[in-house]
């Protein structure tokens, strides 16, 4: 019987050991020795949107988690709402989730220092998505030129005005890619402002890229100007959008001349109708690839590619730099029907038939 008896507990204990073994090596095989995921493990990204219900975040969620999926991560997305402390009570969150990267469209970008940091001490990679956070050790930035459709917006405007009175819409002032945009627009706008050329009749920045922010300053800019502005140099859809709904009101939508960007449908359509000249188009389906492409190279610890660099007070951020379109009626159907971006009939939806372009096959 004793014989039986330490028999049977050596079998145990060898089973145990064996067990013990296989998942150890099955931890190994999900895991490297510093921390990182290895390519066999579904990698997680956790990725903060600023605000989701602006529609051209929408799209660059749709697109990035179909890219990320495609890449073998899966995606963890939550939206600030516009709230800078929701952004960063809800990436502290995801931090603790046991993401491999961090992917930020930030609300501001000076609110997200700690977030990041504590992305940092985690080992954890961060991507700045279309806007830079600034002091912090960001791995990555990708977006858009931003000076350059600063430019795209002032060069347009200048093409349609070349003289008169400017009233400048500027961004949200806690957005660095409104800084950015401004900078593009007065390379093209400051020569001709010193020569007498362009008269600037206003100059306002707008909270939170609000459309009814943007329309009050206009209503106040109008009458401050007895109705008489030439041109808005709107730095995005939203505030032109504003923009044009205080000129209507004046019967002066179409009159003025007013850039915009993000090329969203509401914007597209005043396009086609006439009261908005034109848009920046950022392809939504290069940006958020890139994105996605990025953050999956950096959970795998591979070295990314970039030409730039950019400094965010904290450090150069290797800046991954794509190239955006300008859009006017002489172009919607190339650009945004012909990307997918928007349909045809969404675009011409407030045109008669009969006074739309071809529709392309």
């Amino acid at each position: 019987m004793k014989k039986v008896l330490k028999s049977g507990v050596f079998a145990i204990m060898s089973a145990v050991l064996l067990l013990l073994i296989a998942a150890c090596g099955q931890d190994a095989s999900n895991e490297s020795d510093d921390g990182e995921a290895s390519s066999d493990g579904e990698i997680t990204i956790g990725l903060s949107v600023a605000d989701l219900t602006l529609e051209r975040w929408q799209h660059d969620r749709d697109i990035f988690m179909g890219k990320a999926e495609e890449l073998g991560a899966e995606v963890l997305v939550q939206s600030a709402d516009g709230e800078d402390e929701k952004q960063l009570s809800q990436i502290q969150n995801m931090l603790s989730q046991d993401i491999d990267v961090l992917v930020i469209i930030a609300n501001n970008s000076d609110a997200l220092t700690p977030a990041v940091n504590q992305a940092k001490e985690e080992n954890i990679p961060v991507v700045a998505y279309d806007r830079l956070i600034n002091n912090a050790e960001v791995d990555a930035y990708v977006s858009f030129d931003n000076e350059r459709v600063g430019e795209m917006q002032a060069e347009f405007l200048v093409d349609q005005v070349p003289e008169g009175k400017y009233f400048l819409l500027g961004g949200a002032p806690t957005d660095n890619n409104a800084q950015m945009f401004r900078d593009g627009q007065m390379n093209v706008l400051d020569p001709l402002i010193e020569n007498g050329d362009i008269e600037v009749a206003g100059d306002q920045w707008v909270e939170g890229w609000s459309a009814e922010t943007a329309m009050s300053i206009v209503e106040n800019g109008l009458t401050a100007n007895e109705n008489d502005i030439d041109a808005i140099v709107a730095t995005n859809d939203s505030t032109a959008g504003g923009a044009v709904q205080a000129l209507a009101a004046q019967n002066l939508a179409g009159d003025v001349a007013i850039s915009g960007q993000d090329a969203d449908l509401a914007a597209v359509q005043r396009i086609a109708e006439g009261t908005q000249s034109m848009t920046v188009y950022k392809p939504i389906q290069d940006i958020a690839a890139k994105n996605a492409e990025v953050a999956v190279q950096l959970a795998k610890g591979e070295d990314i590619e970039a030409e730039d660099t950019v400094n965010n007070g904290a450090t150069d951020v290797p800046f991954i730099k794509l190239d955006p379109i300008k859009v006017s009626q002489d172009n919607l159907v190339d650009t945004v029907i012909a990307d997918d971006f928007h349909s045809f009939e969404e675009v011409y939806e407030n045109i008669p038939e009969d006074e739309r372009p071809e529709k392309p096959e």
